[in-house]
């Protein structure tokens, strides 16, 4: 959430208004209005004003009078476009009254009609020792500086994104003071004329026929520059509220001249709304401190805005506190998590020295010495899961004990848990019996037998079926070891067919 301050300075009047922002909604949270006596300094009235209602760190914006800037609209050749910051310098320069170097300006780049080359440049220039009184003003009644200093009535452009029907084709703005008045042509949203006239709504209603014609005079000079006239208008400042003056007024320049519509503002009272025409400058003012803002800032050059941290300064004590608040969790967060781990420590070395006591005979909860336990316990044991012999090997020992030149076929070999059982087919049931024979030498293989025999089915080749267990009787050794070679790879002569 964010707020922003705007304060409209007049001759005679000083308004303000606070708005506050989040994400996309905005709400009027306060305005003042104090009128100027005669013989008061403008900055007691900015300060009695907008003194209540600024606090340290908010953005600021306030206006110069329109009758201390300069307005040009200028076109630009469309190749020169991209170097628009380096050739408007040199266009304005030859449209002013003093050097351009004793000002600052803004400007803003207007959409172009349909077949037009050349680029329209909305421009707006002021001496920069007005805005750096300006700034001063609101900096010696209220401490903070301006974040932007809105050049006249142009900064009622900035009123498109509470009002969008003022962006609707061309409008125009008459803003109604007691001793002048602002005109601003908006084309759809974007300003592209912006006049003050030394003339207001004091001298009325014998003042009112010369107040119409500077208006229709200004009209017809945009005409002539071969734009067309706006068929829509709005009144806003303390003359709106004058009977009769949108019907007049609207007569006299044959324009349709309205109320302004009911801003969109997510929050804010009845009577904040009801005077939004008459403060409407200093809302605007407010509302050019948003993202979405479409108003000039003369804060260029050597004026421009840069934000301090002195505002911190009021918040030492809350800062301070919160530092210590996070300091204070962290230690806490960091002595819980030890506590944790410490007696997370204690189970595991309670389980540790519990399952080494039952393992191996001693209670111990170093795990270094566990360590060595297991490996001392483990060495040569009899429970080594490991077989010393695998099923390879077993076909190793085979493939060897078939005698050179014997035909020999292996139908199955089956190992569970130790036991081989070996369904083979030899020529003879002698040769059967000499291959079981030379199985009984091998170290690792206990109890070879053939227990049953009988003649191939069809052919007169004998059918054998051989068991023996597999055990070395030795511990220690590698797998296989003492199966002979248990690595080598099976005989091939005598075309045997393990």
């Amino acid at each position: 959430m964010a707020k922003y301050l705007g304060i409209d300075v007049g001759s005679h009047y000083v308004r303000a208004v606070l708005v506050r922002t989040s994400y996309r909604r905005v709400g009027i949270e306060a305005m003042s209005e104090v009128e100027r006596p005669a013989g008061s300094s403008l900055e007691e009235v900015v300060r009695s004003v907008a003194g209540p209602l600024v606090s340290p760190g908010e953005s600021i914006a306030v206006n110069l009078d329109g009758s201390r800037t300069f307005v040009r609209r200028l076109t630009i050749p469309q190749a020169a476009q991209k170097q628009l910051v380096e050739v408007l310098p040199f266009e304005l320069e030859s449209e002013l009254p003093f050097e351009l170097s004793e000002g600052v300006y803004d400007y803003a780049v207007l959409r172009r009609s349909p077949g037009e080359e050349s680029v329209p440049v909305f421009a707006v220039v002021a001496r920069t020792e007005d805005v750096r009184e300006q700034i001063a003003l609101i900096k010696n009644a209220i401490i903070d500086e301006p974040e932007r200093v809105a050049p006249g009535g142009l900064s009622l452009a900035s009123l498109v994104s509470v009002v969008p029907e003022i962006a609707s084709g061309l409008v125009m703005l008459l803003d109604l003071e007691a001793d002048r008045s602002e005109i601003v042509l908006l084309d759809r949203g974007d300003p592209v004329l912006a006049r003050t006239l030394s003339r207001g709504v004091a001298g009325l209603p014998g003042s009112a026929p010369v107040l119409a014609r500077e208006v229709r005079q200004t009209l017809a000079a945009f005409r002539a520059t071969g734009a067309s006239a706006p068929t829509t208008g709005y009144l806003v400042g303390s003359g709106a509220t004058l009977p009769g003056a949108f019907e007049y007024l609207g007569a006299e320049l044959g324009i349709a001249l309205d109320p302004l519509p009911p801003a969109r503002l997510f929050e804010a009272s009845a009577e904040h709304l009801e005077q939004v025409p008459r403060f409407a400058k200093a809302l605007s003012l407010a509302l050019s401190l948003t993202a979405r803002s479409k108003g000039l800032n003369l804060r260029r050059g050597p004026l421009v805005y840069e934000r301090g941290f002195g505002f911190l300064r009021d918040k030492v004590p809350l800062l301070t506190g919160l530092a210590v608040v996070i300091l204070f969790s962290f230690f806490f967060s960091t002595w819980a998590e030890m506590r944790a781990l410490s007696q997370e420590r204690q189970v595991l070395e309670a389980a540790l020295g519990a399952i080494t006591k039952d393992v191996f005979g001693e209670s111990t909860s170093d795990p270094a010495r566990a360590t060595e336990l297991l490996d001392k316990n483990t060495s040569g044991s009899e429970d080594d899961p490991l077989p010393h012999v695998d099923a390879f090997d077993v076909m190793v020992q085979l493939s060897e004990a078939v005698p050179e030149g014997m035909v020999h076929d292996i139908e199955e070999l089956d190992i569970q848990r130790g036991h081989v059982s070996v369904h083979g087919i030899a020529p003879t049931i002698p040769d059967a019996q000499q291959i079981a024979a030379q199985l009984k030498g091998v170290r690792c293989f206990q109890d070879v037998k053939i227990v049953r025999t009988n003649q191939e089915v069809g052919g007169d080749r004998q059918k054998y079926t051989m068991e023996f267990d597999l055990k070395c009787p030795s511990e220690g050794k590698e797998k296989g070891a003492a199966a002979g070679a248990p690595s080598a790879a099976p005989a091939t002569s005598g075309g045997a067919k393990p």
